[in-house]
Parts: C-alpha cells; sequence; structure tokens
C-alpha cells in the first residue's frame, strides 16, 4: 500500500534518514502487523532520547504510513527547523498553557483526515533512574475517546545508547539495536460513551500506560518497577531538562 500523502519536506526526511540508520544502527522490530494499514489511527510510546522519534518515524514509516509527532512547540520556534517540521505535518503542543489543547484539536483533525498522530504520553523524556515508562498524561485517551480511533501502543527500546537523555553528542559506534515492539490496540471499550471526566481520563491512561511498560519489559527481558515513577511526588519539573535544575541548585 503506497504512503498517504505526505509533505516535500517528510518525503526528503525520510528519504535521508532510512539509509543513514541502516548503516548506523541495527534492527529488531517486531509487531509491526498491529499497526492498521488505513484510517487514523494514534500511536503511543515511551519516550527515552531526543533520538528515538528517528526511530520510532521510521519504524511506522516502514508500515505505509507517515508519522505525525505532537513535538514540543519551542522546536517550531527555531528558524528553518520549525519550518520544516510543520511542512513536514508534524504538531506543536504548547506543553502546561492554556493553548495545549490547540494540539490536540489539531490532532483530531489529522485522525479524521486518517492519518497516524504519535503520542508521548509521558509528555516529557521519562524521569525514572532506570528509564521505564512513568506516570502518563491524558492526551491520548482524550484524542481517542473524541474521534474514536484506535490507540497502538509501540514500546521502543535502544535509542538512549545512542543519544542518553538530554545529552549533547549521540554515540553511534559500535552499531547500537534499535528494539520496537508493537502490540494490540488497547481496548477501550469500557470508556466509551462514557463522560470524558478526569477519574475517567485517569483510569483509561493508567491502562494504557501498564500496556505499554509490560510491552517495555518484554523487550528488556526485566520486571519493571512495582510503583511507577511520577516527576511531580519527586519535586522535579514535569517538561524540560531536570538535570539543570539541580545543576542551578548544588
Amino acid at each position: 500500500m503506497p504512503l498517504p500523502t505526505t509533505g516535500r519536506c517528510y518525503d526528503i526526511a525520510a528519504a535521508a534518514l532510512r539509509p543513514a540508520m541502516a548503516a548506523l544502527t541495527k534492527r529488531d522490530w517486531r509487531g509491526a502487523e498491529n499497526l492498521p494499514r488505513e484510517g487514523g489511527f494514534i500511536a503511543v510510546t515511551n519516550h527515552l532520547s531526543y533520538f528515538d522519534p528517528v526511530a520510532v518515524g521510521l519504524f511506522i514509516h516502514d508500515q505505509g504510513r507517515a508519522a505525525r509527532f505532537l513535538a514540543k512547540a519551542s522546536l517550531f520556534g527555531i528558524p528553518l527547523v520549525g519550518r520544516f517540521l510543520r511542512s513536514a505535518g508534524q504538531i506543536p503542543v504548547h506543553r502546561e498553557k492554556r493553548t495545549a489543547g490547540d494540539a490536540l484539536e489539531e490532532a483530531c483533525l489529522a485522525i479524521d483526515r486518517g492519518e497516524c498522530v504519535v503520542v508521548y504520553p509521558e509528555g516529557t523524556i521519562t524521569r525514572d533512574p532506570q528509564l521505564w515508562p512513568m506516570v502518563g498524561k491524558t492526551g491520548a485517551i482524550r484524542i481517542a475517546l473524541r474521534t474514536g480511533c484506535e490507540i497502538v501502543p509501540i514500546a521502543q527500546w535502544g535509542a538512549h545508547e545512542v543519544l542518553m537523555p538530554y545529552a549533547k553528542f549521540p554515540r553511534l559506534l559500535p552499531r547500537k539495536t534499535m528494539r520496537m515492539l508493537a502490540g494490540p490496540a488497547l481496548d477501550l471499550s469500557a470508556y466509551r460513551g462514557l463522560r470524558p471526566t478526569p477519574a475517567v481520563l485517569k483510569k483509561a491512561t493508567g491502562e494504557l500506560m501498564e500496556t505499554l511498560t509490560r510491552l517495555v519489559a518484554t523487550l528488556r527481558s526485566e520486571l519493571p518497577p512495582a510503583v511507577r515513577f511520577d516527576p511531580g511526588k519527586m519535586d522535579l519539573p514535569t517538561i524540560g531538562n531536570p538535570y539543570k535544575k539541580r545543576a542551578k541548585q548544588s
């Protein structure tokens, strides 16, 4: 099946990144059959590094779908970069601001057009010391309940070995393995038709994060922590580089 209509910038990025990733990284990709081949849907994934959007985007691209990421709005303010991102169909998110809802509206429109929207439910790179998925935000559930679309969880592991969280320089050699595991669509039947109250959204998001964590545990061949990491209970900022705050305090 051919890719849906994209933009010139998206096509340029995909054409450049595919051979580069093939040369510089190895792949362990599983569960691709769980990604819908047509129609709008949400792909949710854990966030390890600034590098993982490349790996996740190519995983989705190679299944015949174009990935539309919800990305932090500050990237769109960088000269040329912002124009490139917008042309490539990416969606800016003004995190922790009143205009944050605009991104959900734009995501819903993309879903209605039959596109794949990628959401990081944690909202930022995980603060968990062992890089497990942390407490999630409700955006993906809001979009799914509003549009009626499916949510497909995609666990990923390995991008942090190329670029550690908030690191400035990658470590490309020796070649690292990008591991991806897409699971079946999340069963939201218990929530369809309900009023999207905070309690409903929180419960559904908890199930989403539990499903995503189980998939990550499969990739890592490890048991996840019994209690999910919550940055709000650890006096850590919910967005941005938490290590900068520590450096200023020391």
